[in-house]
């Protein structure tokens, strides 16, 4: 695990090009308060950081580990080791850190690092920071790449580690550091956390189903959408939704038109807005949760005869999931999952990418044999 008091190594698995294809890999990683001078008075990170034992890790399709793994968007760096759904065991702590102890569980989400000077990062948004760092693919202060957490150890900055709340599975909340936050926090910033609402998820996968189980625990009307019955059944009878419109029935749509006060849109790939305009009510917003790398269309009359509102979302803030996790916690709800082991991580990458999981895989990374 360490090679000197400078220097640790770990091992992951990383792809080495846009096959996408994960193997060992070893590397190093900084030493917690080991940083020179230069970076911990600049970027005041060191003392603060937290050494983490990976124990499992979610498998995300729709903006970071499949499509970085394969290039999609391009702009991977390789080797490149995926992750960030992050759940682990604090092993040691720099000098500064008081917020976690050794021994205690925690997550770690996609967002590493931020400024801490810009208009977000002091609303507590440093998921919008201009100079955010990522946790894999990006490079981190000290000038190494990013590693994420399909591996055994992480170094994390205490500022975006959470604690994982008693009482909840590790596999279980995974997934949430990225799906459930994802839905969470719009419909927070969105002030819909109330019951009463009726609300539309575009979508049945990862973010797609945490949709459901969060806005059904927020008192919400919630009606799916999808481009097939396939999913209807789970829908209705496995996750607790209201309603299932198939997008493709054109008399369905147009019975359902403005009866929705929000939709969260979490298909990662082109397709059209104006369908899904429609069924909102005035001033009803739609709210993009995917990365799509082609240019969505509208006409606008579709938003101005509505006062309708398109906008973005992206995770959320630490603050944010910190407060989810409480929220699963005391509404007991929790991800569906298929727990894997590393060794089943490319055949689990195939099978997402064939909507073949529900909903999510999540690797137990410590039970798994890292170094083949």
């Amino acid at each position: 695990m360490a090679s000197s008091e400078a220097e640790r190594k770990t091992v992951g698995w990383a792809a080495r090009d846009q096959s996408g294809i994960l193997s060992p890999y070893t590397y190093t990683l900084r030493q917690p308060s080991a940083l020179n001078s230069f970076f911990h008075d600049f970027w005041n990170t060191g003392p603060e950081d937290v050494y983490i034992k990976v124990l499992c890790c979610g498998l995300c399709h729709r903006d970071t580990d499949i499509h970085q793994a394969k290039n999609d968007l391009g702009s991977s760096r390789y080797p490149m080791v995926p992750g960030h759904e992050v759940v682990g065991e604090v092993i040691e702590v720099g000098s500064e850190v008081m917020k976690f102890k050794v021994g205690e569980r925690v997550g770690v989400g996609l967002v590493v690092w931020c400024c801490r000077n810009c208009g977000a990062c002091k609303a507590g948004l440093e998921q919008y920071c201009n100079k955010k760092i990522f946790n894999f693919n990006d490079v981190c202060t000290d000038g190494k790449p990013t590693q994420g957490g399909f591996a055994q150890h992480m170094v994390v900055d205490q500022k975006f580690v959470v604690k994982i709340p008693e009482g909840m599975e590790s596999e279980q909340v995974a997934p949430l550091l990225c799906a459930g936050i994802t839905v969470y926090s719009p419909l927070r910033h969105l002030g819909l956390i109330g019951s009463g609402r009726r609300g539309g998820i575009l979508g049945l996968g990862g973010v797609g189903h945490m949709g459901v189980k969060l806005a059904k625990a927020m008192g919400h009307h919630v009606t799916v959408i999808s481009s097939s019955v396939m999913k209807e059944e789970v829908a209705l009878k496995h996750l607790g939704a209201d309603a299932y419109l198939v997008s493709s029935d054109e008399d369905a749509m147009n019975s359902a038109a403005d009866s929705l006060d929000y939709i969260i849109d979490t298909m990662p790939v082109s397709h059209p807005l104006e369908p899904y305009l429609v069924l909102l009510k005035v001033d009803g917003k739609l709210v993009l949760t995917g990365i799509i790398n082609t240019p969505l269309q509208f006409a606008s009359p579709m938003v101005m005869m509505g006062r309708k509102s398109i906008m973005g979302t992206f995770i959320g803030s630490t603050k944010e999931t910190e407060e989810m996790l409480c929220f699963c916690k005391d509404k007991g709800l929790t991800s569906q999952i298929e727990a894997v082991k590393m060794d089943y991580i490319n055949e689990a990458f195939q099978r997402v990418m064939r909507k073949d999981v529900r909903y999510r895989f999540v690797v137990d990374v410590a039970g798994s044999k890292l170094d083949m």
